[in-house]
């Protein structure tokens, strides 16, 4: 089984290696990642500038490891059609510092990365947990390698593209695996006027919206203590069955149950 492992925040971040050492447990793992943070850079891709390779010694042992002067994107894009030579079984990007829901995934850097693999035909997970959430980061980590392992077994007819946040709480403390839809908004964008400072220069600010989410969506399901799977797909022709996501939400609650007994 081998699976590709990229994210937003760099090389350096601590969420990348909590999930390298997880996966590696249950597959040969190759990370490309950028060399240090690009996040919100959404899907964009280097066209009209070459970008760096260099292939480093990983902070886990045994899994190769390269950094990209570029964005997610390219990190996948250069993964998948030239990097890996052989057949990558699941394309997976995170652990993101920071829950990415709602409108949130068409700025991710995080999300942006999976669609490449998802686009070149893999089937992709992006993952994320609360703000400098060791909690968070620890529980995605499980639960993803336990993702992993379902979605592999399951030996799907067509690729599926799933969007996982978990929340600031440890594996014991999980209420549930729901499906999700995306939440309508999740922050509020301002701008505000830095020209005080240094002239014609003004800062984008995101704050979070503060009114209660609407059930059945991932932020209501991050807010009562549930990891959310949300499907995410550029057709409908490519919806996921419904079924096999409940199901797959079941059999990975289960699986972490069983972890902590």
């Amino acid at each position: 089984m081998n699976i590709l492992v990229t994210n937003d925040d760099g090389i350096n971040s601590e969420g990348l290696w909590q999930l390298v050492r997880e996966l590696k447990e249950i597959a040969r793992v190759t990370v490309v990642t950028p060399e240090s943070e690009r996040s919100a850079i959404g899907t964009a891709i280097s066209l009209l500038q070459s970008v760096k390779v260099q292939k480093i010694k990983a902070l886990v042992d045994g899994v190769t490891t390269y950094t990209v002067d570029g964005t997610p994107s390219d990190c996948v894009i250069l993964a998948l059609g030239k990097l890996i030579t052989e057949p990558v079984d699941l394309v997976v990007s995170g652990i993101n510092n920071g829950n990415n829901q709602g409108e949130d995934v068409y700025i991710s850097g995080t999300v942006g990365g999976a669609l490449q693999g998802y686009f070149r035909g893999s089937s992709t997970v992006a993952i994320s947990a609360p703000y400098n959430s060791r909690k968070g980061i620890e529980t995605a980590a499980k639960a993803i390698a336990r993702l992993a392992e379902l979605i592999i077994a399951a030996r799907l007819p067509s690729r599926i593209f799933l969007n996982v946040n978990v929340p600031d709480l440890s594996q014991g403390e999980i209420a549930g695996v729901v499906v999700t839809r995306l939440a309508g908004t999740s922050h509020i964008n301002t701008v505000h006027d830095d020209s005080r400072e240094r002239e014609d220069y003004y800062d984008l600010v995101r704050t979070a919206v503060s009114e209660a989410a609407t059930r059945g969506t991932d932020m209501y399901a991050k807010e009562h203590g549930y990891i959310s799977i949300t499907p995410l797909f550029t057709t409908l022709f490519e919806r996921p069955p419904r079924n096999f996501l409940k199901s797959l939400c079941d059999d990975l609650f289960q699986a972490m149950q069983h972890d902590i007994k």
